[in-house]
């Protein structure tokens, strides 16, 4: 009598360009606690549940807001799903040009600070040079240090800095909370 054997199953392989699994985790934690939030106000907003905030006709401050705003899903969608392909390619390009536009239009948003900088302003040269090494490392082929890169950027750039948005003086955290 013959048995069959059948080959042990092997845990699913995780693919060199992918997130680790707390990485991944910690990324949709932050990306999806702060897109939540982002939808929610500016449905309060949209709605006209939140109060009026005047800010929002300075063009620098709409621009901003109309760049960071998509790259934040995109952001998350991005670094979530399958790397590498053409769709990726593409939508990384689109998340690139948003977070450029978002980085400078900030130079134009000092109304909180009487005109002035402040120390939010750092993230601006922090992710410009982030987003030209994120595109060097990807066209070079080092794609390890193009995802730490790029998940350094997210965290940070959108997530890190994001987060300042949600204060009470400042328009989302006017819309969210107010």
């Amino acid at each position: 009598m013959t048995s069959l054997t059948l080959p042990l199953a092997s845990p699913p392989r995780r693919n060199a360009r992918d997130l680790s699994p707390a990485m991944r985790l910690a990324v949709l934690v932050a990306g999806g606690t702060l897109s939540a939030m982002a939808a929610v106000a500016l449905g309060r907003a949209a709605f006209g549940l939140a109060p009026a905030a005047p800010a929002i006709r300075e063009v620098a401050v709409a621009l901003h807001l109309t760049t960071v705003l998509p790259a934040l899903p995109l952001g998350l969608y991005l670094l979530l799903t399958r790397k590498g392909g053409p769709r990726h390619r593409m939508l990384g390009k689109l998340w690139v040009a948003l977070m450029l536009v978002a980085a400078l239009s900030a130079l134009g948003i000092r109304h909180l600070n009487h005109g002035q900088f402040s120390a939010i302003h750092l993230f601006v040269p922090l992710t410009v040079i982030g987003l030209w090494r994120a595109v060097a490392t990807a066209r070079s082929g080092r794609i390890a240090t193009h995802r730490t890169t790029m998940v350094a950027l997210y965290l940070g750039g959108l997530i890190g800095a994001g987060a300042f948005a949600f204060a009470p003086a400042r328009i989302m955290g006017l819309w969210l909370f107010g």
